[in-house]
């Protein structure tokens, strides 16, 4: 019954990766490409939509809606939520095959409720077909897939794109109805996620999905839990972490790869660039998934901390290359502007490696320590987690409107030392915990 146990659980998070990486080639790539397609569309037309504001509606929805998420879950199960929630991401990028301003901000708001029924799934799904000694690997593999979706989308608009310094209706038609098409048919993949046996009360690996699944909280009692967990010490020092991680989000997912093809340093090939930094974000992430899925067993030796460092250095070193490459009002317009060193293609692609690297060390570790720590109330925590990120990226979408490249820098500087010493004093506390014998909450 174990092994069969284990077999379904495994087949289960490939599946749900390969899902996700579906539906998130999708979203991702239309993300990182909106505000340069809505820049081109205003350029033809009389169209008006911001990308950034369309991103910042997202996250308010996102933010919200993650407080209600944890009670639909729990009524409806995690593969219905999720799947209910990705065809509001196929709705959304749908809509770019001819934007409205109307439909990009009402899709902005749907897409924001829909994020919150997927992820607050996905994570209560992950937890229970997890266990104690699987939890970092399956976090891991479930990683690395979805961070697959970074690499189709920006290679297609790499050569779509490479040398146009504008994206015409029928090149976005293209882009968008392909984008479409994988979104469906990774919602589609969600419907073959089978339901996970029970493992055997007696067998200690098998504690942690057993005890996600036993006793169901109601909706209700799934709020109730949300705001219990909410002010707990733990989760208020996580979430430092979780608020770097949506903001550092935000950077990556928009605001650098447009500041790359706003850098007039670049010539032609800026827009072209903007898909080969995605790709190589993507490269990032799939590396740091792999490595740190493989590097399980020694994750539950050695503790997650110096994983989260590393991550933290890598994105250190990114945010210093970027200061001195990259045009201060890059983020905000088309800009020839000097920079401390001549504006370099191989520094900037080399900075979207680091960035995707170092997401990708801090949120394997977030997933990792939330389904260790709250196995009895993963819905809850997993709805938290994508709360505090999701109001993070929301405020850090309206300053990107705003903000010069250094005064967002510093933001993710400051955001990022707080929050690795935050998810390093939980870690700490939950090593000697489990050390002597007891779980902490």
């Amino acid at each position: 019954m174990a092994n069969c146990s284990c077999n379904r659980s495994f087949f289960n998070i490939i599946c749900l990766g390969i899902s996700f990486m579906l539906i998130f080639t999708a979203f991702q790539t239309c993300s990182m490409v909106e505000k340069t397609v809505l820049d081109s569309e205003a350029k033809e037309s009389n169209f008006t939509g911001s990308g950034y504001t369309s991103l910042g509606i997202l996250y308010v929805s996102f933010s919200v809606s993650n407080w209600a998420a944890p009670s639909f879950v729990t009524f409806a199960g995690p593969r219905v939520s999720m799947f209910i929630g990705s065809l509001f991401y196929f709705l959304f990028v749908l809509s770019f095959l001819k934007p409205m301003v109307w439909a990009l901000y009402l899709g902005s708001v749907l897409v924001g409720i829909g994020a919150a029924m997927l992820w607050t799934g996905q994570g209560n799904f992950l937890t229970i077909n997890s266990n104690s000694e699987t939890v970092a690997r399956n976090s891991g593999i479930f990683w690395a897939l979805l961070q697959c979706s970074l690499l189709f989308g920006n290679l297609y608009s790499y050569f779509v794109f490479q040398g146009k310094t504008e994206i015409t209706d029928s090149e976005r038609f293209k882009l968008f109805a392909a984008l479409s098409a994988a979104g469906l048919a990774g919602s589609l993949c969600l419907l073959l996620l089978r339901r996970p046996r029970m493992a055997d009360s007696s067998d200690s690996i098998g504690s942690l999905n057993a005890s996600a699944i036993q006793s169901p909280l109601t909706p209700l009692e799934s709020l109730k839990k949300s705001f219990q967990l909410f002010r707990s010490k733990e989760m208020m020092l996580l979430s430092l972490a979780f608020a770097y991680s949506g903001i550092a989000m935000t950077f990556f997912s928009g605001v650098y790869g447009a500041s790359i093809s706003h850098n007039l340093h670049f010539g032609d090939s800026a827009i072209g660039l903007l898909g080969i930094s995605g790709i190589f974000i993507g490269v990032g992430e799939i590396f740091g998934g792999v490595l740190f899925g493989l590097l399980g067993k020694k994750t539950n030796a050695h503790g997650r901390d110096p994983i989260v460092m590393l991550g933290y250095t890598m994105h250190m070193v990114a945010f210093y290359l970027i200061f001195i490459n990259i045009p201060e009002n890059a983020p905000l317009e088309d800009t020839s502007k000097s920079t401390y060193i001549n504006s370099n293609k191989y520094v900037a692609i080399l900075c979207s490696f680091l960035l995707g690297f170092g997401d990708s060390s801090f949120n394997t570790q977030l997933y990792s320590i939330l389904g260790f720590m709250f196995p009895d109330d993963s819905s809850p925590a997993f709805a938290l987690f994508k709360f505090v990120q999701s109001v993070a990226a929301a405020a850090a979408f309206y300053y990107s409107n705003v903000l010069m490249l250094q005064w967002q820098l510093l933001i993710l500087v400051v955001l990022g030392t707080f929050g690795v010493l935050g998810f390093n004093l939980v870690e700490w506390s939950s090593t000697r915990a489990s050390q002597q014998g007891y779980q902490t909450i």
